[in-house]
């Protein structure tokens, strides 16, 4: 067969400014230009799995490999459950292999490249790659998110055939004996995709050049040293190297042209350059009345052109990157100040891959990713849990947006049962931070370097899970201290910051947290109370107490937020316990948590900034959850960007000035009751609301920016319901039908307990119209990874509805027309004893059930019990009292029927 080759002429030379991840380089169709660079997409041959032996030599027969384009990735991982066929993931498509990759390139170098020095770039190969050009290895490089370069000018064959094979592997790095095992990160609620998943390209520079062995990163450091409305101060550090053979007398000049054109600050200076290591060569820029970055109000860029010429004057080499200019300091009392002014940080958690393509995402990718996040009101992302492209900090820099890079030390740095990281490891994550500081260092959106993620669950996890025995857990300090002195070694003008988890929540006794926080310079709190742990409620309370243990420390939150399910639906948000590991995650439960965290946070003017979790729904593989298997559902948008779930727009209410009106509950479609709460998010100033064409009134000055509607009674059959704002300049309404069924609108059938009403043989809503008490269930929730288990309930057929419950001192009010009903409860004693427990229950003051023991009257526990009365109803609600006698009163079901007239 004969094997395509990818001819690369003039034609194919790209400018840097093209060309995100390409470090920025200039490159020209001009053969004789100082820096050429091609991107190597095309005619790439691929095979998933390990190869026979000599797959790197140019005689291997790859005939039966895949044709692929790079950037690529093997891996598919997530589906959502519902409807498979309006999905790119189903599960028969999903790949979730790990492990070796291997990638075989035919291509011919130009010839002109001959006497010029060449390397092969990779923007990223996941999780370690090793590379061969023409059969002679180049090297290996060990970290799947970073750029690295190797220096191919002694194996490359200008003007001929050349062939580049690169191995990748993301083996998993619990594996015994993975080459991965000493390479970040070593665990994480991210699934790693494997493949040469960002650009390729072969850069060709003059033997003296701006410096290619940079850690990936462009060879030079520009730093705004100090800045004002009347000056600024730039200092650059610049990386040059001479691989000729003598001595060279070059000059650098260093420029910084404004958006016009116009040289704003310019300075030169001759260099002997020797042979050999790069050389550091230091300038400073003085820019009169600079234009400053102000973030998303004034993204202001100029360009940072550097420019090596020999002593005739030739252009040996040039580069130009955008620059911003621009001071952050960042308050522990009253937040970031960008350029002297204050900014909130509206921020949002963001993992790089997408539905259909893992992380072997293109440009237009990332940049649609940032516009649904920019018009949620989104100025801040924290880039997790490891390095991302230069696509997103290059737009970043340009709509003004900060961005927290962190490396992917997540959780765990030993292997199992190790107390110790290994050296390797401590490499390793000391390799990452110096690439991800090199590679993005000059781009103005970045505030911060992170450091670590959630490394201070200490022995908190069970000892099956760790491997850890006796309570010990391993110290992330010694680790913690290294990165510390490195980031600031590297770059003294950011501070570094990273995200805990686990200081001052309420663990049992024996459970010992390490304190990481006061490692970094900034501190990041990931704390889902009302989710994983406590109530909505406890989150304030716990920032402020961290925040009085380090008051001098700036603190932000760093992940909050909840799962949210667009195909499984509540009617109260309260009415059960929330299954944060298994199936049970409604949609609007998700926006409850947002509802409530947003509350406290803005009400704490010292959190430095604040970030949700997460823009998207991403994968993984330690979740099944919602109406996902693989997918972490807590984004505010799906996996496959078609869905912006409900909480998206109660940011966009809260954090935008554009008009917005969203019905919250609108895929809750199939209604299961009669009457219900309507909440709006509007930030107009007054919002009215229809049903069916009739106004059901006006709300103005909506708190938070939600508009509820109490009580809408709705129709059998479809509802159309209309919110629409009043008084703008535009009209802005939203608009959504519900529909109710005949059954739903004859009876009302409540599932105590329950936050979601199973399927069972009738329709069930799940708890609603409750007052006080606490929910219960006899099934056994998911945990990590094991399934939920369903309790068996005998003397019923829907032991689903039976196994959960509401208890305590608690009352219903449940809204109906006035007449007679029969109502049905249905009982269930989850544990006690006969005579343990006995209560009374009450219809609109009247006695229906007395002194009533579920565990003897049925028999024992796990067995249901029901028991049926008629009742008047006069007002239009039918109060049902619980009343204690002995213990707590406790039902399992409500079924409200009316009795025709006429029936006795």
């Amino acid at each position: 067969m004969i094997h395509p080759t990818t001819r690369l002429t003039a034609a194919l030379l790209l400018a840097g400014a093209a060309l995100p991840g390409a470090a920025q380089t200039a490159a020209t169709a001009d053969r004789g230009a100082p820096r050429q660079t091609t991107i190597l997409a095309e005619g790439w041959r691929f095979q998933q799995g390990d190869a026979p032996a000599g797959a790197a030599a140019p005689g291997f027969d790859d005939s039966g490999w895949s044709a692929v384009s790079v950037p690529h990735s093997w891996n598919r991982v997530g589906y959502y459950r519902p409807d498979p066929a309006s999905h790119i993931h189903r599960a028969e498509t999903v790949n979730k292999a790990q492990g070796a990759g291997w990638y075989r390139l035919r291509f011919t170098p130009d010839a002109a490249v001959r006497g010029k020095r060449s390397w092969l770039e990779f923007d990223a190969a996941s999780r370690i790659a090793s590379v061969w050009l023409n059969g002679v290895k180049l090297g290996d490089h060990d970290g799947g998110f970073s750029r690295f370069r190797l220096d191919a000018t002694d194996a490359l064959r200008p003007g001929a055939e050349n062939l580049l094979v690169v191995r990748t592997d993301n083996s998993a790095p619990a594996t015994d004996g993975a080459p991965t095992a000493d390479v970040l990160p070593l665990t994480g609620d991210f699934f790693v995709h494997g493949g040469l998943y960002r650009p390729v390209r072969l850069v060709t520079v003059d033997p003296v050049h701006i410096d290619l062995g940079d850690f990936g990163g462009p060879g030079i450091l520009a730093t705004t040293a100090a800045a004002t409305p009347e000056a600024a101060r730039i200092a650059i550090h610049t990386r040059l190297g001479n691989d000729g053979k003598r001595r060279t007398a070059v000059r650098l000049t260093t420029s910084l042209i404004d958006a016009a054109g116009a040289v704003a600050a310019s300075g030169s200076q001759t260099v002997a350059l020797a042979p050999g290591p790069a050389q550091a060569i230091a300038t400073t820029l003085d820019v009169p009345r600079p234009h400053l970055w102000q973030g998303t109000a004034d993204p202001y860029l100029y360009t940072l052109v550097t420019e090596v010429a020999d002593a005739r004057g030739r252009v040996l080499d040039s580069m130009r990157q955008p620059y911003g200019i621009r001071t952050i300091r960042i308050d522990p009392q009253q937040g970031l100040f960008l350029n002297g002014q204050h900014v909130q940080l509206r921020g949002v958690g963001y993992h790089q891959d997408r539905e259909g393509k893992g992380w072997a995402i293109a440009p237009a990718d990332v940049e649609a990713d940032l516009a649904i996040m920019r018009e949620m009101g989104v100025n801040a992302i924290r880039l997790t849990h490891y390095q991302h492209g230069s696509t997103i900090h290059d737009l970043a820099d340009r709509y003004g947006i900060l961005l927290w890079d962190e490396i992917p030390l997540v959780s765990a740095w030993t292997r199992r049962g190790e107390m110790q990281p290994r050296q390797a490891l401590v490499d390793n994550a000391r390799q990452q931070l110096r690439e991800l500081i090199r590679q993005n260092g000059n781009h103005p959106s970045v505030v911060n370097w992170g450091i670590a993620n959630e490394v201070d669950f200490g022995n908190s996890f069970p000892a099956f899970l760790t491997g850890f025995a006796d309570g010990k857990a391993p110290d992330p300090l010694p680790l913690l201290r290294t990165l510390q002195t490195l980031a600031h070694e590297e770059d003294p003008s950011r501070p570094t910051a990273l995200a805990t988890c686990c200081e001052g929540r309420l663990f049992d006794d024996g459970v010992d947290i390490p304190i990481t926080a006061a490692e970094a310079d900034l501190g990041g709190a990931n704390r889902y109370f009302g989710w994983y742990f406590g109530a909505p409620g406890d989150l304030g309370p716990a920032l402020d107490a961290l925040r009085a243990k380090r008051p001098q420390q700036p603190l932000s939150v760093t992940e909050y937020g909840a799962g949210g399910a667009t195909t499984i639906h509540t009617d109260d948000v309260h009415g059960g316990p929330i299954d944060s590991r298994g199936r049970v995650q409604p949609e609007e439960y998700e926006s409850y948590i947002h509802e409530e965290a947003w509350k406290t946070l803005k009400a704490r003017p010292y959190l430095w900034g604040t970030w949700l979790w997460n823009s998207f729904d991403f994968a993984t593989t330690i979740r099944a959850e919602g109406d996902a298997q693989d997918i972490n559902t807590k984004g505010l948008v799906t996996y496959d960007r078609q869905i912006r779930k409900d909480a998206y727009y109660f940011y966009k209410a809260n954090w935008t000035s554009a008009p917005t009106v969203h019905i919250a509950g609108r895929r809750y479609t199939d209604r299961a009751y009669a009457v219900t709460d309507v909440r709006v998010y509007s930030n107009a100033s007054s919002t009215e609301l229809l049903l069916g064409g009739r106004s059901l009134g006006v709300k103005t000055d909506c708190p938070d920016r939600i508009c509820v509607w109490p009580r809408v009674a709705l129709s059998a059959g479809e509802n159309i319901v209309v919110a629409r704002a009043q008084g703008g300049a535009t009209p802005v309404e939203d608009r959504v039908s519900w529909t109710l069924s005949p059954d739903s609108a004859a009876h009302i059938r409540i599932d105590s307990g329950a936050i979601v009403a199973p399927q069972a043989r009738l329709r069930f809503g799940s708890d609603a119209f409750f007052e006080g008490g606490s929910a219960g269930t006899l099934n056994k929730p998911a945990d990590y990874g094991k399934p939920a288990v369903t309790a068996t309930i005998a003397g019923t057929e829907d032991a689903a509805i039976a196994a959960t419950y509401r208890s305590g001192r608690f009352a219903y009010h449940i809204p109906v027309r006035d007449g007679r009903y029969a109502v049905t409860l249905t009982f269930v004693e989850p544990a006690l004893a006969a005579g343990a427990r006995l209560f009374d229950v009450t219809a609109n003051g009247a006695a229906i059930v007395k002194s009533l023991d579920v565990a003897q009257a049925a028999g024992g526990t796990a067995k249901a019990l029901r028991r049926t009365a008629t009742v008047a109803v006069r007002g239009g609600t039918l109060d049902l009292a619980f009343v204690p006698v002995k213990g707590d009163a406790i039902v399992s079901a409500i079924e409200v029927s009316e009795v025709p007239r006429g029936t006795r």
